[in-house]
């Protein structure tokens, strides 16, 4: 049985707390039940990854198994799959996803899903997209699936989660990138309930915000994720996350901070110049651990 620590909740910490701190991940991190399975975790579907771009479905795939999920199924070009098997021989695979996806929709269950990693902004990723829309599960949706979404999730009961950085936040809501960046909290605030989605603003102390009007601060991460790929990494540790958690708000969460606290991690060694998106995945085991203890 999936085994979930449990604090007050969410309503109760409303306009209290303005940063998701240790403490709260520590009470919160899901317990891996001793006789639980792989399929009490679930399995996730990400679609990611295309012939110019198949790194991106590299690095949110190792992040994702390394994130807590039961079973991965990647969604990929077929010319992609020989890249990833050698460095990810656990996942399963689903040849040409994207396309299969926009003819025939999805057939099997998957606790959670994501889309956008290394996908080009065009009109098959759109279709693809509203394929996983019509599905009742909770969908992160990314990169290349951002370039056009509904203008608002209102019809959906499961969670919709958008990962953008302040340049396509500033697409999805005609907001200047400049006051993006100086509004943060109040526009991802404001554009979480117009949207009724989960807006992960990226960058220096991430936002995260969700339609009721709840919205944390993240204290974990520095300039080593100003990197390309690492917003890669983010999409599978979340998906991963969604899949082991029971309250999607703490995977979330818990995804961002952790996210952050393996680049922090690497700094303690290292030069922040020198991080690769793809060893954030590598630093997770550790960090994870570290909040166990």
């Amino acid at each position: 049985m999936l085994c979930i620590k449990k604090i007050g909740g969410m309503q109760g910490m409303k306009e209290k707390i303005t940063e998701w701190t240790e403490e709260k991940i520590r009470k919160t991190l899901p317990i891996r039940g001793e006789d639980s399975h792989k399929g009490t975790y679930g399995t996730g579907l990400l679609v990611a990854g295309s012939t110019d771009m198949p790194g991106a479905a590299i690095i949110s795939s190792q992040a994702a198994m390394r994130s807590g999920i039961g079973k991965l199924m990647v969604g990929t070009s077929e010319d992609v799959i020989p890249s990833i098997i050698p460095v990810l021989p656990e996942a399963t695979y689903w040849r040409n996803g994207l396309d299969h996806l926009v003819s025939d929709g999805i057939q099997q269950e998957f606790r959670a899903a994501a889309i956008g990693p290394g996908l080009p902004p065009e009109e098959k990723v759109e279709k693809a997209l509203q394929k996983l829309l019509e599905r009742d599960i909770p969908l992160i949706i990314d990169a290349g699936a951002l370039e056009k979404i509904p203008s608002t999730f209102q019809d959906r009961k499961s969670p919709v989660i958008l990962t953008p950085h302040p340049g396509e936040f500033s697409r999805i809501t005609g907001v200047s990138i400049e006051k993006v960046q100086s509004e943060r909290v109040e526009l991802a605030k404001e554009w979480a309930e117009k949207l009724n989605a989960v807006i992960v603003l990226k960058g220096n102390k991430t936002v995260t915000a969700f339609p009721d009007g709840e919205a944390f601060f993240n204290p974990t991460g520095n300039a080593a994720l100003a990197k390309g790929g690492t917003g890669d990494a983010l999409t599978g540790m979340l998906l991963g996350m969604l899949c082991c958690h029971e309250d999607y708000r703490y995977g979330v969460l818990n995804g961002v901070y952790l996210h952050g606290a393996c680049a922090d991690r690497w700094v303690k060694e290292n030069s922040a110049h020198t991080l690769l998106a793809h060893e954030l995945s590598g630093l997770l085991p550790q960090v994870w651990h570290h909040f166990e203890t």
